[in-house]
């Protein structure tokens, strides 16, 4: 799994880590921010043109299958990338102006499928209590007494949940549907996460209803408001639809939708998942330890440029949400030697990682050496898999 991780975060304060960071680290400039956003959307309008440039070309039907397939990989990495800005909108990185940034992160988070607002301010509270066993709002991990899903699954088909087959089966289904049951049901979300116990109606924990537990109620117009966003982009879908068909929006815009969600379930499991890395009681938690249980990992071009450095670079941003990405680079060389053993990378490939990882981290369980910290429980491996 690369170097061995989860040293216990040392007794540092959390302004002696920002006193590190040159300042101008913290100041997002009008012209990177502008061209970046720019040229990701002169990608995805490149990316658009040339698939239908090629595809009027070719009538073999299997090379326009590839080049249909190519277009909806590569536009699922750029509209990661450019789902990847709109996130730096909503903690307020990219520009001088609150109202700008919020307009700039709900057009392009909208566009994409995602409730800006509504994902703003249920992500600010898992960043508020990362790693948190009861109130972070993402990747809340079972406890080892807890039945889990794939549990009640695996027994009913009479398999073994550590089964290699049964364990692809569900790493599918997780990268699949885990945005979409994150957005309907809250999912991983933890059991005092939200400002009010969940009612036992239907939508109490969806993320497109404003009245849902999750919400304070100065936060509901804003919901409703991202809702409202969506049913547009459906509503233009379905216009385009009757422009050309159900299967060309399918393959412009829903294939490289699900790549979206596969990379942004993938990246957020793996910032906050690792089998050395603890999640923290009540009692121990602190926003500092929570925020050093984050993962660096390393994906490459990939990571370092399409999708802005978030995977590389994830720690510092923890730390201090609105430092802009293009700052974070220098930002995580700053911290790494005051941080030293307390700062985690990992840098086994990307999807080796997520794979080892989804196949390990299970359950967690109470620590017999530190008291409020939970450990995941070791899983059977095969040598095979491992």
């Amino acid at each position: 799994m690369g170097a061995k991780l989860g040293a216990k975060p040392r007794d540092i304060s959390l302004k002696t880590i920002k006193d590190a960071i040159p300042a101008r680290c913290f100041q997002p400039s009008l012209i990177r921010t502008c061209a970046h956003i720019v040229l990701d959307l002169v990608l995805a309008s490149s990316l658009v043109y040339g698939v239908f440039a090629l595809t009027a070309q070719v009538q073999t039907w299997w090379l326009r299958c590839l080049i249909w397939a190519g277009y909806g990989y590569l536009q699922g990495l750029v509209c990661t990338g450019i789902w990847i800005l709109a996130h730096e909108c909503g903690h307020g990185a990219l520009f001088t102006s609150n109202w700008a940034n919020d307009t700039v992160g709900f057009v392009l988070h909208t566009a994409l499928g995602v409730p800006y607002f509504s994902w703003k301010f249920a992500h600010a509270r898992h960043h508020r209590y990362t790693n948190h066993m009861e109130k972070d709002t993402a990747f809340v991990p079972s406890r080892a007494s807890d039945p889990t899903i794939s549990e009640k699954i695996a027994e009913m088909l009479h398999l073994a949940e550590d089964a290699p087959l049964f364990t692809a089966g569900t790493l599918i289904l997780h990268q699949l549907l885990g945005w979409q049951a994150y957005v309907l049901t809250y999912a991983s979300g933890g059991s005092k996460s939200t400002p009010r116990a969940p009612e036992n109606k239907i939508g109490d924990t969806n993320l497109l209803n404003p009245s849902a537990c999750i919400w304070t109620p100065s936060q509901r117009f804003f919901v409703g408001l991202s809702t409202f966003g969506l049913a547009a982009v459906v509503f233009g879908l379905s216009m385009l639809a009757d422009f050309t068909s159900w299967s060309t929006v399918f393959l412009l815009y829903g294939v490289p939708y699900l790549w979206l969600n596969h990379w942004l379930v993938a990246i957020t499991f793996l910032h906050h998942t690792h089998p050395d890395v603890p999640h923290f009681e009540d009692s121990t938690w602190t926003y500092t330890k929570g925020a050093l249980s984050t993962i660096d990992r390393e994906f490459g071009f990939i990571g370092r440029y399409i999708f802005h450095g978030i995977i590389e670079h994830h720690v510092v941003h923890h730390l201090f949400t609105t430092i802009p990405f293009y700052h974070a680079g220098e930002a995580t060389k700053a911290i790494q030697g005051v941080l030293g053993d307390s700062y985690h990378r990992d840098e086994t490939p990307f999807m080796l990682a997520l794979w080892r990882t989804f196949q390990r981290c299970r359950k967690v369980e109470a620590s017999k050496s530190v008291p409020g910290e939970v450990h995941w429980k070791p899983a059977r491996v095969s040598v095979r898999d491992s």
